[in-house]
């Protein structure tokens, strides 16, 4: 099996780098392979997908640090410290029965240091039993975070994307209890759990928004001693739209408008994001005149309806002008100039 790339190494950054350095090689290079640039390039949606793994990782500075001290293994780190704190004081615990042995403490004879007259009480007892005699404690596996992004569409109408996660399984060596026997698992490193990558097909709900979190129940990092999963979630961005502006749930666009509509009224072609729809345009519309369409927003995240859509009229002079026309315009300044007048 290939190595994995270092994280720093898939951004291109020092392992010193700033956040800002960060956050500029992130955009720069999800911009070069994001999936919608590179329609059915598997190999760039698959670099896609590790470029935001790393970033995820090293954006956020608890799991940076956790990385930089474990790499791979960086989502181990509880467990793994955890283990480590058993074992030293398993060695306490063995150190300080066996100095009781050689001094006869509560033997009754100097040679047959016997367990019952030791007191394993307090935490002291609670490790030594983990380690070597019973199963962990039950806990909750970890939740994970991954990064999604959409497009206003997706947004819209709610889609579905399978993904590739990093998760860790129970280990086959031990069932996912850290102990082979009495012990430490040398499979897992008493960890208890190995890691593996996996596909997984994910609902997005509509009306999702940049900063949406969307929990998949379960799909998170396996549970210590036969607890249950952790939850996944997809934090989610909307990526920009070249018709609509997003504000919530409404959203807003431009739309141009003849001269001869706007002045005279009519109707004109608006994009929606379910299709085309006639506006009616008022006699004497204004330029920068805002027309709202009821319901043709955005939909409610986790409730009923949607938001509104908000035309903003364009109005566009006729050019370049025929001598009929220039004319015509002529005559109306002269008819417009006497309440021009008497207005100033």
């Amino acid at each position: 099996m290939a190595e994995k790339q270092n994280f720093y190494d898939l951004l291109g950054v020092k392992r010193d780098a700033s956040e800002k350095e960060l956050r500029a090689a992130y955009r720069k290079l999800a911009r070069r392979y994001h999936p919608d640039v590179n329609p059915g390039d598997k190999t760039a949606e698959a670099k896609f997908k590790e470029i935001n793994a790393a970033y995820e990782v090293l954006s956020d500075p608890e799991k940076r640090k956790k990385y930089d001290k474990y790499g791979e293994r960086w989502e181990l780190a509880d467990q793994i410290e955890e283990q480590r704190r058993q074992r030293a004081s398993a060695g306490d615990w063995f150190r300080t029965a066996q100095g009781a042995r050689r001094g006869g403490a509560g033997t009754g004879s100097t040679g047959g240091f016997r367990m019952p007259n030791i007191d394993l009480g307090g935490d002291l007892g609670d490790i030594f039993g983990n380690v070597f005699r019973s199963r962990p404690t039950t806990r909750k596996g970890e939740d994970l975070e991954y990064p999604l992004e959409v497009t206003l569409e997706q947004a819209y109408s709610g889609t579905t994307r399978t993904l590739t996660i990093e998760s860790n399984e129970p280990c086959p060596g031990c069932h996912g209890t850290g102990l082979a026997g009495d012990a430490i698992c040398q499979v897992c490193d008493g960890a208890g759990t190995l890691g593996k990558p996996r596909r997984l097909e994910v609902k997005i709900p509509a009306g999702v928004k940049t900063g949406s979190r969307v929990r998949i129940a379960g799909e998170g990092q396996p549970g210590i001693g036969g607890g249950p999963k952790g939850d996944l979630y997809l934090k989610i961005s909307v990526l920009p739209n070249d018709h609509f502006e997003r504000k919530g749930d409404d959203l807003f666009e431009e739309v141009p408008v003849p001269l001869y509509d706007a002045v005279l009224g009519g109707e004109v072609a608006v994009p929606t994001m379910t299709g085309r729809v006639m506006l009616k345009v008022p006699a004497g519309s204004q330029n920068g005149a805002s027309i709202r369409l009821s319901g043709k927003g955005m939909p409610k995240l986790g409730a009923s309806g949607h938001g509104d859509l908000y035309v903003k009229l364009k109005v566009v002079l006729p050019a370049p002008l025929n001598e009929r026309e220039r004319e015509l315009f002529q005559e109306l300044r002269r008819l417009r100039e006497p309440q021009a007048a008497a207005a100033h």
